[in-house]
């Protein structure tokens, strides 16, 4: 089964960065968020990707074009016909389509846009700026136990602030909380699983897949929800990289699941 890549926004959270490259190139440890969601994919055996490239895609191009370069010691030898020699060579079972799917495409629009790349069959789809410790395996047995044309991860992602509760009179503050996951509603995660049906569903470029597309599957049944209990994070923000980044530095990013 392919795996869809969303990875052509503008990033526009997290400009400090996004500025000079596209978000899913923005590195977590010494390699591309990007990479570690492959890698993740990866060891549950999912090895072929389309990336849907759209704002500084020719970057995304670059590193693959480049990939043993970024992976791998190299000698060049300008005295040998500018000889290239590889060691210790990095490869991966990759298989990776590269689609410009416009600038200023809408999601549901990049979607469409990769038609000719699924051959008619399901496969999942992903956002090129969140990682998860989600079984993706698991995952799929979810889907296929459904009728549903899509199965969503659904995360509850907590809150970052305490909840204070205020006395109307006086101001006077009674409790204070910190706001636990439990305490806020399931939100779209990504990590879906999207039957080739869907491509019905979505008119053109401007087609908003997450307002026009999922909201009605939903009204129409279908569209099903994975409960994913465990570690997710989207990278939004540069406290949101400063997290992931501590994460991996300390060797605790719940997300590595790959020797």
């Amino acid at each position: 089964m392919k795996v869809v890549i969303l990875a052509g926004g503008f990033g526009t959270r997290i400009s400090e960065e996004s500025h000079l490259k596209p978000k899913p190139m923005i590195e977590i440890g010494d390699k591309p968020i990007l990479w570690h969601i492959m890698k993740s994919y990866s060891h549950y055996g999912y090895n072929d990707f389309i990336i849907c490239l759209g704002y500084k895609g020719y970057s995304i191009k670059e590193f693959f074009a480049d990939y043993y370069l970024h992976t791998s010691d190299v000698t060049f030898d300008f005295t040998n016909e500018n000889k290239m020699t590889i060691h210790s060579n990095v490869s991966e079972p990759w298989k990776v389509t590269l689609v410009d799917t416009g600038l200023h495409t809408m999601t549901g629009g990049r979607i469409k846009r990769i038609k000719k790349y699924i051959d008619n069959e399901r496969f999942m789809l992903t956002y090129g700026d969140g990682v998860c410790d989600i079984d993706i395996n698991v995952l799929e047995k979810h889907h296929m136990k459904s009728d549903a044309f899509v199965t969503m991860t659904a995360i509850q992602p907590g809150g970052r602030f305490g909840v204070l509760d205020i006395d109307e009179q006086t101001s006077e503050i009674k409790k204070f909380v910190e706001k636990s996951k439990e305490d806020g509603g399931w939100i779209n995660g990504g990590f879906m699983v999207v039957d080739q049906k869907v491509l019905d569903y979505i008119q053109g470029d401007n087609t908003v897949f997450e307002k026009d597309t999922l909201e009605k599957l939903s009204e129409e049944g279908k569209l099903n929800a994975y409960k994913h209990y465990g570690f997710w994070q989207c990278m939004d923000t540069q406290r949101d990289k400063g997290l992931l980044e501590k994460l991996w530095r300390e060797d605790k990013a719940p997300w590595k699941s790959w020797e």
